[in-house]
């Protein structure tokens, strides 16, 4: 086991080496500073604006957050995409394999770097993190679990890329589909839960409204004549589960959420959350409400608020993440079996050496 860890190292360093190198590197982190410094200045003047509690630390916390996710996925692929493949391009891969490092000591060293490289944006962020968590007074919970799930999610993009490597011949192939698949994740997941639930409709129970008719001068006389509707609506309830696949809902699912005095999300994780969990009432028929029962008003039933919500809904997070886990890994062991030495075949145009 020693070993092999000793092999890993050795392709670690030299990869971080390699990337440490370029010029383009350092400008890359210093424009992702600059951006972060100026979301911060700008949610934390206008957060604090509205009268929050917080001051907006919340608020500035998540977006951080999410912005960390967002470049990292952006990123992730093109430096992860062509690990693999690039090496073989450039007749370095064969040079390795020849030595006496391993092909899980390569793919795993390879990998090692793609997310260390992919988690060098949150270490840029942490200063604008201290920040807003000290402002925003957050609870220990949502700092652990919000950074752990992130590194996590930097982690499976790094490992697509660089399982995608090792399967495909062509660089620019794999960086391509390593996007794509990022993307399917990301946006696609939105567009099958939007797709499924609007071709999937439902007749909705046809109910009955009862109104109080009023006289001219404004005293109520008697009720109305009940009027029927039926209306068509998408289930979207049916295809929640589309969303528990995609990286942003699975990061705010995960995070404790923290209320304000009204029971409302303080931060972009609960408000994300929110919107997924009412998704699952969805489908529940809208029932109106009747204003005359003998001779009084009766008022419509209040509207669940967002505590109500979230705690009677089921989360999804532990299984979106555990389906990128296992993409992720099913990708390194197939770019493990395709790179292993002695090959006993190679795809038409691979180079050797």
């Amino acid at each position: 086991m020693t070993m092999f860890f000793s092999g890993v190292g050795v392709i670690l360093s030299l990869e971080l080496r390699q990337r440490v190198r370029t010029l383009s590197w350092y400008i890359l982190l210093a424009v992702f500073v600059g951006l972060i410094l100026v979301v911060t200045v700008l949610l934390s003047v206008a957060l604090a604006g509205f009268g929050s509690a917080d001051d907006g630390g919340g608020g500035v916390y998540s977006t951080i957050i999410y912005f960390v996710l967002l470049l990292g996925t952006l990123v992730a692929p093109a430096l992860s995409g062509n690990a693999i493949n690039g090496d073989r391009d450039a007749g370095t891969l064969a040079t390795t394999q020849v030595t006496l490092i391993t092909t899980g000591q390569l793919i795993a060293g390879k990998f090692l770097a793609a997310w260390i490289t992919a988690i060098a944006f949150l270490a840029a962020a942490v200063p604008f993190l201290i920040y807003a968590a000290i402002v925003g007074q957050l609870r220990a919970s949502t700092i652990i679990v919000s950074i752990v799930v992130l590194a996590i999610e930097l982690g499976v993009v790094a490992a697509i890329g660089v399982g995608l490597s090792g399967l495909m011949v062509r660089p620019l192939f794999s960086i391509v589909v390593t996007y794509l698949v990022v993307a399917a994740l990301s946006v696609g997941t939105l567009i099958a839960f939007t797709l499924g639930g609007l071709a999937l409709q439902t007749t909705t129970t046809s109910v009955s409204s009862y109104a109080i008719e009023y006289n001219a001068d404004g005293t109520p006389s008697e009720c109305s004549m009940p009027e029927e509707y039926e209306n068509q609506v998408p289930r979207f309830d049916l295809f929640w589960g589309a969303l528990v696949a995609n990286p942003y809902v699975i990061l705010a699912d995960a995070v404790p959420t923290a209320y304000d005095a009204n029971d409302q999300p303080k931060d972009l994780f609960g408000f994300f959350k929110l919107s997924v969990r009412t998704v699952q009432l969805s489908g529940t028929p809208a029932v109106s409400y009747n204003e005359c029962v003998v001779g009084q008003i009766v008022q419509p039933p209040p509207y669940p608020s967002a505590r109500t919500v979230i705690e009677s809904t089921t989360p999804g997070w532990a299984v979106g993440l555990a389906t990128h886990l296992v993409l992720a890994g099913v990708l390194l062991v197939g770019a493990w079996a395709r790179t292993k030495t002695p090959a006993a075949k190679l795809s038409r145009g691979s180079r050797i050496a």
